[in-house]
């Protein structure tokens, strides 16, 4: 590395090539676009945006330490920052230091650190709390009343009161609001007279820097949090037992929401998303709470297995792709879902909280949508991973730890959304009993090697032998320096990877119920497929947990006849499937039900009903809750009404009967269940994006250095030639260049077309850039005014 550089754009041609790709690595924002030199890699890293990314990435211990370098200022000596710090520890300072110049947060000069000029600008005026100093406070100042002995004395004299109030903005903020009470004025009036306040305002004064740091003790915070906190952690048993009953739990909730929603789709509300009464549906079908209900519905959202269908009146349907999934190996069903969850941007914790629009977000709408989530999952389940096996973290110790990593986020934020990732893992079966499972191990592990941030590193999905859908998931395209530099490239994890952790642990699927003589069968675990649908078709489920309760009722023995089932093939279906003796109670409930089912038959003419049993028109005629129907009776044996068949049936079943549909040909039409189907939600191949990782980051590099060759070659031709060259640049070059040349008071050629498309040379000196302008004086003198959009290049004078 070069020790003589005037700037960042020096500092990072003077790298080797190793350490540029530790640069791209650590902030990949920097290579999207490609740039075209080293000098458009130092413009992009300069440039606020850049910088503010890196910035937010940024765990406590670097935040207070690039603090630290900001108020000591440039060159500042290791012992004015351990002092700042109030820390004796040279090594962690050095290599905090260290990993904030090779994320070139920082430049280095021959005279020591520089910040980057954009990183006062992030931090903001109140840097840890303290106000600007005293020269920018008051520019006519002199410069004994930021000496920090004489502050010293003057606190030593002040009254109690003043000092009182001196004590309230010590750690920030270190801006007031002047009393309105005498006393209050009096108190304030002694510390503006001193120099210990300055007005900023009629009614507000501020605290100098200077003042605030002799308050403070020299120090910057209270305490220097430079490594992370411990977790707290205990031992737990049958992690995995648990994890993979969970994970059993899920794939049914999903199934029964396929179930119900490919019979009974819900309507797409015109915002988009799902309605509080279809998810109210939805959670009496599925028997759940409403926060776990939503993370369902939502995980099957983004695992592409329900989509808007995109009809002219849209409905929330299964899509294509569940009928693959459904008949999957279960482990592999698992991954599929546990990738779709890790990669996810979408928050079902946030449903039903009040959102930005008039009214509480809705599942599947736009309110749910939150990157930040994706960052805070992987940042919790790197934690989880990095404690050993069968250890579950003590909530509060590890909300610590993670406020430590993202400072930059409200705690109550970040609290929810952490515990709503561990409440998600545990019903997902990422882990059990607090800790990460096995299989939650597999589907981290490409993150945890990856350092401390969240970068913009994802996880790969690769593809596999059976064929499929795969896809490469980026991250959250934020800085990746966090603890450090943390590397973006991680190996892909696949599906199979996935699967064969889980599928160890997930409860054998069963081919067999109990049935008991009050009319419920037990599944000692899940069912095969056909039995598993026949018991959701003809029982109901009564309760959930390492076996499923059914109960078989006289609605649910006639949905199965309904189907097509006859009285015979149920009983003998049971019979089969039961390992206990078929009880007399459920043959006679069958019987009975099937008895019963189809004594009267519904037709359309528009629509009739008949029956040999004239009693039980009589009762229908005689029906009050029927008299919409306006029934007319036509024989003895058969009526007739307006309305559709359909409404016929449901309405009589409401009311006690059991008809069923009749055909034109006079034979039962059996109610099948409908299959709606959603068109996939990906109907092609996403965008191409290659990730940024080590061979795509050593390409890069190599293609800057010849770049910079060439540059460099031209450069060498040009100085046999009267005057400097000026090569067109990119525009964010030439703005940095300039604002550099503002700070710094140099002069500046620079390219500029005018109107009619010539270009001509000026040597000027800017004075400010702002609007797009840049306003400067020439050689002449004169103050003239720049159009940036005009400037083709500019180059330093000299």
């Amino acid at each position: 590395m070069a020790t003589t550089s005037r700037s960042l754009a020096d500092d990072i041609r003077g790298r080797s090539d190793a350490e540029l790709i530790d640069l791209v690595l650590a902030r990949p924002d920097l290579a999207r676009p490609a740039p075209a030199d080293l000098t458009g890699l130092a413009a992009r890293a300069g440039t606020r945006a850049s910088v503010q990314r890196a910035v937010e990435a940024l765990d406590r211990g670097h935040l207070q330490v690039l603090e630290a370098v900001v108020v000591a200022g440039d060159g500042a000596d290791r012992s004015v920052l351990l002092q700042l710090l109030g820390t004796d520890d040279t090594k962690t300072v050095e290599t905090i230091v260290q990993d904030l110049w090779r994320s070139a947060l920082l430049w280095r000069g021959a005279d020591g650190d520089h910040v980057v000029r954009t990183v006062p600008e992030v931090l903001g005026a109140a840097v840890a709390g303290l106000g600007v100093p005293m020269r920018e406070l008051r520019p006519s100042s002199p410069p004994e009343h930021a000496d920090p002995d004489r502050i010293r004395a003057t606190i030593a004299e002040a009254p109690d009161d003043s000092r009182a109030m001196l004590e309230r903005m010590t750690w920030g903020p270190a801006f007031g609001v002047l009393p309105t009470a005498a006393p209050g004025r009096t108190t304030a009036r002694w510390l503006l007279e001193h120099h210990l306040l300055v007005p900023v305002s009629t009614d507000r004064v501020a605290m100098p820097r200077e003042v605030g740091l002799v308050l403070r003790g020299g120090r910057l915070h209270r305490v220097a949090e430079l490594t992370p906190p411990d977790i707290e952690a205990h031992a737990v048993s049958l992690v995995d037992a648990a994890a993979g009953g969970a994970a059993s739990e899920c794939l049914t909730h999903v199934d029964e929401l396929a179930a119900a929603w490919g019979a009974d789709p819900p309507r797409v509300l015109r915002a988009g998303g799902l309605s509080v009464r279809d998810l109210r549906i939805t959670q009496m079908a599925l028997d759940l709470d409403p926060e776990h209900t939503a993370f369902v519905v939502e995980l099957a959202y983004a695992a592409g297995l329900v989509a808007d269908d995109g009809e002219v009146v849209p409905v929330w349907a299964p899509t294509s792709e569940i009928d693959e999934w459904s008949s999957s190996e279960a482990g592999h069903r698992w991954a599929a879902l546990a990738l779709a969850w890790l990669a996810s941007t979408r928050a079902p914790h946030l449903v039903g909280r009040r959102s930005t629009g008039t009214g509480p977000a809705n599942a599947l709408g736009p309110d749910v949508q939150w990157p930040a989530i994706r960052a805070i999952r992987r940042e919790v389940l790197r934690e989880l991973a990095s404690l050993e096996p069968n250890r579950a973290p003590a909530p509060a110790s590890l909300r610590e730890r993670l406020a430590w990593r993202r400072p930059n986020r409200t705690a109550a934020v970040l609290d929810e959304a952490v515990e709503a990732v561990l409440r998600e893992g545990e019903w997902l079966g990422v882990t059990g009993r607090g800790a990460l499972s096995e299989a939650g191990r597999a589907l981290v592990a490409p993150l945890v090697p990856a350092g401390r941030g969240d970068g913009g590193g994802g996880v790969g999905v690769a593809n596999t032998s059976n064929g499929k859908r795969a896809a490469r998931r980026r991250g959250d395209g934020g800085s990746g320096v966090a603890a450090g530099i943390t590397s973006t490239e991680q190996p892909a994890v696949t599906v199979e990877t996935v699967a064969a952790a889980m599928s160890a642990h997930l409860p054998s699927p069963v081919d067999h119920i109990l049935v008991q003589a009050d009319l419920t069968a037990v599944a000692p675990g899940p069912l095969v497929g056909g039995l598993g649908s026949f018991m959701r078709l003809a029982a109901d489920v009564e309760s959930r947990g390492g076996a499923t309760v059914y109960r078989f009722t006289p609605e649910s023995v006639r949905r199965a006849l309904d189907a097509g089932w006859t009285a015979a093939d149920f009983i003998e279906t049971v019979r089969r499937s039961s390992r206990t003796t078929l009880p007399q109670p459920l043959e006679y409930l069958v019987s009975d039900v099937a008895r019963k089912h189809g004594q009267t038959r519904i037709g359309g003419a528009a629509a009739y009903i008949r029956s040999d049993d004239e009693a039980v028109l009589d009762t229908m005629l005689a029906s009050r809750d029927l008299a919409p129907l306006r029934l007319r009776r036509l024989a003895p044996t058969v009526l007739v009404s307006s309305a559709d068949p359909r409404v016929l049936v449901d309405l009589l079943r409401d009311n006690g009967f059991a008809p069923v549909h009749e055909g034109q040909d006079g034979t039962v039409v059996h109610a099948e269940t409908p299959r709606r189907r959603a068109g996939s939600r990906r109907r092609g191949p996403g965008p191409m994006v290659s990730p940024v990782d080590r061979p795509y980051t050593q390409s890069l590099v190599d293609g800057l250095r010849a770049a910079e060759a060439t540059a460099d070659q031209r450069r060498v031709e040009d100085e046999t030639r009267p005057g400097p060259r000026i090569q067109a640049m990119d525009p964010v070059v030439t703005l940095s260049l300039l604002r550099d040349a503002v700070a710094d008071r140099h002069g500046v050629w620079i390219g500029y077309s005018d109107g009619h498309g010539a270009t001509s040379r000026h040597l000027i000196h800017p004075q400010k850039v702002e609007g797009g302008r840049v306003r400067a004086t020439d050689e002449s003198g004169h103050e003239k005014s720049f159009s940036v959009h005009r400037i083709t290049g500019a180059t330093l004078e000299g």
